[in-house]
């Protein structure tokens, strides 16, 4: 496997600049292939026009860079010569100036206060509940039940979240939550287009399934900080830390309840939206697979715990790396955006200033360039002696949490919390598809299935 192949030839001149791409047959059809195939899209500007391919949304700029090399400039080497994208520019509609959305010192100050949160001890200390709360959605299912699987891996992350951001029982509010949450996620396409300030102002269904959605949120988590605040106590949850966390480099302040909102729904959402997609495409690979599910039920089979922890995850070394391929070929977080501050020069192509980058998981963890048969479904390949491991593969031909100042703070709560659920479930049920269900992926904030995802739980 060669780290620097021959870049793929533009097939005709479009682009913008030097920059090459398609041309526009009609006005507005790259704003409408973002909304209805952004998927196919990105592939095709990849294959047909090479590792710097742009195209023009309303006079835009947008550039797709595919090269890890140019990836790790953008995300990590020259970061601070850019700003989050257009998209979660938006997302700030809902969730504020969180770790996710804010930008320079707040962003810097905001990490600094959270961090100690997702310190590797306290995140071990969630185990019991990542655990328990599986073993319960596992209790709950009966032989030959259909299920929507994709909803209960919904379902299952949004009680862990709850219990380990605000220490509280919400799997009784789990749908309403969920349904809130799903309304302010679908909003987001329509937003992040160049006449989406207009589109947030118009009284259509979308948008205000988005308003009620945000101030059904609003009112639980604003709800959750004022009981806290009154009682003092640190029970053991993200949101006591983040209640008692200083800036010790800074102000020497702690966060104001618009600030802790703001983190806490970015936590809310992250941590129930990521981990349940990535579940969910992770049992559709598995039912396709069974050879891949074999090997996993033997290794989780294998584990002599009863109820399994923090403690069990060197025993399960297959298990994260099915998880770990899931997240190659359908990685919750799909694409990440930059909106480039100053003129940016890749090779020989100079970008202009305020044009948007993009980098997506989606066409790199899927390139045949760095990823043999990479099409295929191998969690092997990360296991010992297994071509993902290969040194000279680029670091970031794979970066499903991010990279640079902005990698996803929760990634090691993600890597537990997949593994143990994943285990868990694994060690009482089968899933299988139903026969003839479609499985497409819808691409928004993150990467779900499109309609839900009905199987079959069969006992083992």
């Amino acid at each position: 496997m060669s780290s620097s192949p021959a870049p793929r030839r533009p097939r005709e001149r479009g682009g913008f600049g030097s920059v090459p791409g398609p041309r526009q047959r009609y006005p507005g059809e790259f704003a409408l292939a973002v909304i209805r195939r952004p998927l196919a899209l990105f592939e095709e500007l990849a294959q047909l026009h090479g590792d710097v391919a742009g195209i023009r949304i309303a006079k835009q700029p947008v550039v797709l860079l595919s090269d890890p090399e140019d990836i790790r400039d953008v995300l990590v080497t020259h970061g601070r010569l850019f700003h989050k994208g257009r998209g979660l520019e938006r997302a700030r509609m809902l969730l504020g100036e969180g770790l996710l959305t804010s930008e320079d010192d707040l962003h810097l100050r905001q990490r600094r206060l959270a961090q100690p949160a997702f310190h590797r001890a306290r995140i071990t200390a969630y185990a019991e509940t990542m655990a328990t709360y599986a073993a319960r959605r596992a209790a709950q299912w009966r032989e030959g039940a259909r299920l929507d699987v994709a909803r209960e891996m919904a379902a299952y992350t949004l009680a862990v979240v709850g219990k380990t951001l605000f220490d509280t029982d919400i799997e009784g509010e789990a749908h309403e939550i969920g349904e809130a949450l799903s309304a302010a996620i679908e909003a987001f396409n329509l937003s992040v287009l160049p006449f989406g300030e207009l589109l947030e102002k118009l009284p259509i269904p979308t948008t205000l399934r988005f308003r009620r959605g945000r101030e059904r949120l609003d009112a639980t988590i604003y709800r959750l900080i004022a009981e806290r605040r009154a009682s003092g106590e640190d029970r053991g949850d993200l949101l006591s830390m983040l209640l008692m966390a200083q800036d010790s480099e800074g102000d020497g302040g702690g966060m104001s309840d618009r600030q802790l909102r703001d983190e806490a729904m970015t936590l809310l959402l992250a941590g129930y939206e990521t981990t349940a997609n990535l579940l969910a495409w992770t049992w559709y690979l598995l039912s396709q697979h069974p050879d891949v599910e074999s090997a996993l039920h033997a290794e989780v089979d294998a584990v002599p715990a009863e109820r399994l922890g923090a403690d069990d995850l060197a025993r399960l070394p297959f298990t994260r790396a099915v998880l770990t391929e899931s997240m190659r070929l359908f990685p919750p977080a799909w694409i990440i955006g930059r909106r480039a501050l100053q003129p940016y020069r890749i090779g020989e192509h100079v970008l202009p200033a305020r044009t948007i980058v993009l980098t997506s998981q989606w066409v790199v963890h899927r390139d045949p360039r760095w990823w043999p048969d990479a099409d295929r479904f191998q969690p092997t390949r990360w296991m010992p002696g297994g071509s993902a491991l290969d040194p000279s593969r680029p670091k970031f031909s794979y970066f499903p949490f991010g990279a640079g100042t902005r990698v996803c703070i929760g990634e090691q709560f993600a890597w537990l919390e997949g593994t143990l659920a994943l285990a868990t479930i694994a060690r009482r049920w089968r899933l299988r598809l139903v026969p003839g269900a479609p499985v497409v992926p819808q691409p928004i904030v993150t990467l779900r299935v499109r309609g839900g995802l009905p199987m079959t739980a069969h006992a083992r």
